[in-house]
């Protein structure tokens, strides 16, 4: 007999958990190799986990809904059918934990804190359950027992989700205790303090619509990347003649030749790749005081859902690819995409980001960084425009195809030198597109 264990997989380079939606099979099923066995969901993609081996479900250690920390064993496989049968298999090991943690959804996220004087260790206080994510938040940040158990909890039974422990260190990790218990902690400055929302008064012809579970957690995630990196918007103009009269002249031909319909979108994601190589600081993320500097020149592209939401697939080393290759991997993430079947590992390792706000119309946009990475591109919508056409024999007026590029960076590490030399690079590239080059 033997017994296989179900692992919750790390879905990317700063998701730390899942929520799991749906167990597709139960105890005591049969699964086959790569057959689904449950849906989980993070803030960046929903996704189906396949069996790692042929046999019989025979323990499953979390509920629906549940939020489960990555490298949690989830559920055993018996791949002797007879064995299920048997004494269960013991729950996994978490500290203190006699039950899985209670579901939340929220945006995992770097924080910002504000140092407090002390370091006792996190234990459970009062019988109070707290699940290993919120201990690991809470000593990380030096947050006392005293402290944590002073938090309201929002989760089931009153227990302290991540969203409770983050809005406490946003706070500036307030203290509320007595003065006989209370631990000292250095005195919190204006500037610390989060601003409140103001208060929305709910009443007459209105429609109160709950935000669903990707909006919430888009919307926490938005905020840690606004609060986290300082963010600045370069934008140049650009003529995008070439490129246009190219892809017009090609398009037939190359849907006949390859069975794909070539957009702009690898163009941009060829340009963007050359102009990493020539400046590579453009393609890292920040750890404290670190900065991690990427040899692989991942490209994410943000796309919509039918919900209205968006997801950022990633291009693996991009600048490997020509554009016959960036065309087929474009469509391919595209169309998965809007179908929800996306694979874990199609979502996460980027190291730069194009978002598109020309598809909706719009000329420019300021888009905001996806974090860890450090800047992200918007290209806008390109226009019929008369511009000023240089030759050798005197300037001329023409009706030229203009767009925008618009960079938002991180301006912790990103300056405004490398920051512009870098989109002009971009720019360069597009406007300079070979209109001879060969399918």
């Amino acid at each position: 007999m033997a017994r296989v264990e179900l692992i919750m997989p790390k879905m990317g380079e700063s998701i730390m958990e899942a929520t799991i939606l749906k167990w597709v099979k139960k105890e005591g099923d049969s699964v086959g190799l790569d057959e689904t066995i449950l849906e989980i969901a993070t803030d960046k993609v929903d996704s189906e986990i396949p069996s790692p081996s042929k046999g019989v479900i025979g323990k499953i250690l979390f509920k629906e809904n549940d939020v489960v920390p990555i490298g949690t064993v989830i559920a055993y496989i018996e791949t002797d059918a007879s064995a299920v049968a048997a004494t269960p298999p013991a729950a996994p090991a978490t500290e203190s934990a006699p039950a899985p943690a209670a579901p939340v959804t929220t945006s995992p996220a770097p924080v910002v804190s504000t140092p407090v004087v002390s370091a006792e260790p996190i234990k459970s206080g009062e019988d109070r359950f707290y699940s290993p994510l919120v201990k690991s938040i809470a000593k990380e940040e030096n947050i006392s027992q005293a402290q944590l158990d002073q938090i309201t909890g929002s989760g089931l039974g009153g227990r302290v989700t991540k969203r409770d422990i983050m809005e406490f260190i946003s706070q500036g990790k307030p203290s509320t205790l007595s003065a006989a218990t209370a631990t000292p902690v250095v005195t919190q400055t204006p500037a610390a303090t989060k601003p409140q929302p103001p208060a929305v008064s709910i009443g007459g012809n209105v429609e109160i619509i709950e935000m669903d579970r990707m909006r919430k957690l888009i919307a926490d995630h938005m905020v840690m990347s606004k609060s986290v990196s300082p963010h600045v918007t370069s934008f140049v103009e650009i003529d995008m003649t070439p490129a246009v009269l190219w892809r017009d002249k090609v398009k037939d031909s190359f849907q006949k030749k390859y069975g794909q319909k070539i957009t702009f979108t690898p163009i941009f994601v060829e340009a963007v790749a050359k102009a990493i190589k020539d400046f590579p600081m453009i393609n890292i993320s920040v750890d404290g005081t670190r900065i991690i500097k990427k040899n692989d020149i991942n490209i994410g592209m943000a796309a919509a859902l039918p919900s209205g939401n968006l997801i950022v697939p990633v291009i693996k080393n991009a600048d490997r690819l020509n554009l016959v290759g960036l065309t087929y991997a474009v469509n391919d993430l595209a169309d998965r995409s809007r179908q929800n079947k996306l694979k874990p590992e199609e979502i996460q390792d980027g190291t730069f980001t194009i978002t598109n706000v020309g598809g909706f119309g719009n000329i420019m946009g300021t888009p905001i960084i996806n974090q860890p990475q450090v800047a992200i591109l918007a290209t806008g919508a390109i226009k019929k425009k008369p511009a000023v056409i240089e030759t050798p024999t005197g300037d001329t007026i023409g009706i030229r195809h203009m767009m925008f590029l618009s960079l938002s960076y991180d301006h912790r590490v990103v300056d405004g030198s490398l920051g512009g030399k870098f989109l002009r690079k971009v720019g360069d590239y597009l406007e300079q597109f070979d209109i001879e080059q060969s399918i």
